[in-house]
Parts: structure tokens; sequence; C-alpha cells
């Protein structure tokens, strides 16, 4: 049997981290998932996933997450159920996390709590570096504008090298 889950999205609030009656961490937070596609109005939603992580895990979750942060997360799903104070049977179904990975830099994480939650886009690719370098001007209007399309060019790591990259097709990976 394969019970296994991969998921990519950002939490909907700050994870939440309690200790057991035997002393082990355990954090609680829920994931945004955005939906490949959209709906009649151009509209895409998102599905919003249970999930939990345990021990020292739950500890450094909560130490480099917070509301809105860009994480992977890796796990199984699990049921279980319960009886709650007025004796009806509830059913929980969430996310077992075994590990995690932060997607986004300390910079933009920084930046988006600056900034009122507010993310510069990258275009939907989940985990790729930005190159926006968003900058509030406060008001004033930009004279460099030249410099500042010449910074938000990727820069080619090989230029003025004069040597020649030779790869063949047994040197690539696929």
């Amino acid at each position: 049997m394969i019970n296994r889950v991969v998921l990519v999205g950002r939490l909907t609030r700050d994870p939440e981290l309690r200790t057991t009656g035997s002393g082990i961490s355990v954090a609680t937070f829920t994931l945004a998932v955005d939906r490949q596609f959209t709906n009649a109005q151009g509209e895409r939603g998102a599905d919003f996933i249970s999930c939990v992580i345990w021990r020292k895990s739950a500890e450094n979750f909560c130490s480099f997450t917070s509301k809105g942060s860009l994480v992977g997360v890796d796990g199984r799903i699990q049921t279980r159920s319960y009886d709650n104070k007025d004796g009806q049977r509830v059913y929980v179904t969430e996310v077992v996390v075994d590990n995690f990975a932060l997607l986004e830099s300390r910079k933009d994480r920084e930046a988006r709590g600056q900034n009122g939650g507010y993310t510069p886009s990258n275009n939907g690719n989940a985990g790729a570096s930005n190159t926006n370098n968003f900058q509030p001007n406060n008001g004033a209007a930009s004279n460099n504008t030249n410099s500042n399309n010449s910074q938000n060019k990727p820069q080619d790591p090989f230029a003025g090298s004069g040597d020649t990259i030779d790869i063949s097709d047994d040197d690539l990976p696929f």
C-alpha cells in the first residue's frame, strides 16, 4: 500500500505549537494549495489542507515559518476520530508531515511581512528566485529606469570568460 502526499502552498495562519502531556512537541497548521484550473470567472480556487508535524521538526517549523510562508511538505494522510463534548463522533483527516522545505528566501519572507503580505510575483513558479527586486519608492519618481532594467535581467555567469562550453548528449542527465 502507498500513502504519500507532497504539497506546496502557503500557510493560512501562524502554526500553533503545543506540547503533549508527555512533553512531545506538536504543531498544527493549514496549507492553502492553489488548484491548477480556473473557474468560469477566471479565478483560481484553492484547497485548505490541515497538517500536523511532530517533535523537533514541529519546533523548527514554527521557528522558521509564519502566516503566508511558502512551504513544501512531504507526509502521509491520516484519518482519526474522537467524541466531542456533545457525545458526537468527529472525523478528522489531516496530513502528518514527515519532511518540510522552506520555498522562499528569508529576504522575500521579510519583504512580505513589511509590505502587508504583498509578495512580488514570480509568475506562479513556486520556489523560483525572484528577480523583481521590489523596492517601494514612497511616492518619489524614479529617474534611474535604465539602471533598474539592467538589474532585473539575469546575469550570464559565463560572459566574458572567453571559454566555449562543450556539452555532449552523454553529459545530460536525461
